[in-house]
């Protein structure tokens, strides 16, 4: 019986501050060791301030994750020695004098199956390790301590995963949930980091770390749950230590062995008071939370009649949901499902593109509208949505430049057809005993429309041409 288990690391990046000091939560865009303070740099004579919307956002993911907040709160110093650490400790929580990190006995289905979080805590991430070299001969580490004392929240569960696709959805689930609740934005570099226990029957427990995505964590699962196979078939012990993922050869290779709680000396971080936590507050931050995502999709599928799968998709998106509730009314809601998941996805499927797409819901407004009013088809909007995507244009001057006018007018439409019909002599003659080539002489009207003839219209009209 093979058991996983899951350290996540998940920074909370939306907060303006570090977890201690006022330096920059988002690191990220700075030179090197500039966007640090005597605070974050463990300098003698500093003290922490602990940041309050860290400890209520931490909170707010605990409730998410079903689990308990008790009413006091403590800090620890976990003491180890790695260049990434400036002051040689992380503040951080542990449950040494009962339960005092921010939340605890949570669990959450995936899968089916019932995945129980055993704690989640508060701390400071660490600086990064920068390896430079194209040889172990001649690599170098850097240290940019940028990162040092952003506010990380990590979540640990118990070795409930049975195999690499449960894990694969849990993480996908709280990536989710993370952008959901507006606490982190999980496609930033680094944002969630997870390192994994793995072990199997009669083995120990082996931790692997230094995993960068999502993706390469499956693959160092399959890899380490094969490795410790391999050998118990010849009778080796597993013993248990902290493994590195080696992401070039696709293998764990061993770091050190594995410490034990002890080994951290941890004890009670006496430059931060304890931290009260009363009823009021729980309630004030449970009020504030979102709609859940699975209560959002019940919602969609209940309310508005939006099939499933469509309603799964747009709900654990939270740039996809929001458009979509900025956007709809009780006429059109299953117009704007549509547009956003089989058009807009499609458009803007990067952080990038979101952030460079000049659409407005007001555009999305008048397009539904537009659709609705059989103002252009359902072909030429999809032109007209990228257009607008990429420009921002009004739909009317976009309508206007790319020539999408919806042709519905029967006159016209009879001329063009006309036209067709004449050039297409053998698919007439064949439209009249194989309805199916219909379509083929249909498709040739919307070629010489570019998409904006109405097809019910145009259909109707080649039925009765070709039956005289």
């Amino acid at each position: 019986m093979t058991k996983i288990g899951l350290e996540i690391h998940c920074q909370l990046t939306n907060l303006e501050s570090k977890l201690f000091c006022t330096c920059r939560a988002n690191y990220r865009g700075y030179e090197p060791n500039t966007n640090v303070c005597p605070i974050c740099m463990g300098l003698p004579g500093t003290l922490p301030l602990l940041n309050q919307k860290a400890v209520e956002k931490a909170t707010t993911i605990a409730m998410a994750l079903n689990c308990k907040t008790p009413e006091k709160l403590a800090f620890f110093r976990k003491n180890y020695f790695y260049p990434d650490l400036p002051k040689n400790f992380q503040i951080t929580q542990l449950n040494v004098y009962g339960p005092t990190s921010i939340g605890l006995e949570g669990k959450v289905l995936v899968d089916e199956k019932e995945i129980r979080i055993l704690r989640i805590q508060l701390e400071e991430d660490p600086g990064r390790l920068i390896y430079e070299g194209s040889s172990e001969k001649t690599q170098i580490t850097l240290v940019d301590y940028n990162r040092a004392g952003t506010p990380l929240v990590e979540i640990v569960t118990e070795p409930d995963f049975e195999n690499p696709k449960q894990v694969r959805l849990f993480l996908n689930m709280l990536s989710d949930l993370l952008e959901n609740l507006s606490v982190s934005d999980p496609e930033l570099e680094g944002a969630i980091r997870a390192d994994v226990n793995v072990s199997i029957q009669g083995g120990k427990r082996v931790e692997i770390k230094n995993i960068g995505s999502f993706h390469d964590l499956e693959k160092a699962i399959h890899f380490e749950i094969t490795r410790q196979e391999s050998l118990a078939a010849r009778n080796i012990q597993i013993i248990q230590e902290t493994r590195h993922w080696d992401e070039q050869r696709k293998i764990t290779i061993s770091a050190r062995r594995k410490e034990e709680e002890l080994e951290y000396r941890y004890f009670l971080e006496g430059d931060i008071p304890w931290i009260l936590i009363d009823s009021q507050t729980l309630d004030r931050l449970k009020n504030d939370m979102p709609e859940s995502i699975i209560s959002k999709k019940e919602r969609y599928i209940s309310k508005y009649k939006i099939p499933s799968q469509v309603a799964e998709v747009l709900s654990s998106d939270k740039f996809y949901s929001d458009m979509f509730e900025q956007v709809r009314d009780e006429t059109n809601v299953k117009d704007v499902a549509n547009i956003i998941t089989t058009d807009l996805m499609g458009l803007v499927d990067t952080k990038e593109k979101r952030e460079n797409s000049k659409l407005t819901p007001q555009h999305l407004v008048e397009l539904v509208n537009a659709i609705k009013s059989n103002k252009i088809t359902r072909t030429a909007a999809k032109i007209a949505l990228k257009e607008i995507v990429k420009s921002g244009k009004t739909l009317s001057d976009v309508i206007s430049e790319l020539d999408l006018v919806h042709v519905s007018d029967a006159s016209e439409l009879t001329r063009i057809i006309d036209q067709v019909l004449s050039e297409e002599i053998i698919a007439v003659e064949q439209a009249k005993t194989n309805p199916d080539t219909i379509n083929y002489l249909i498709g040739k009207v919307m070629q010489k429309t570019k998409g904006n003839a109405d097809p019910k219209l145009t259909l109707s009209i080649i039925q009765k041409k070709i039956q005289t």
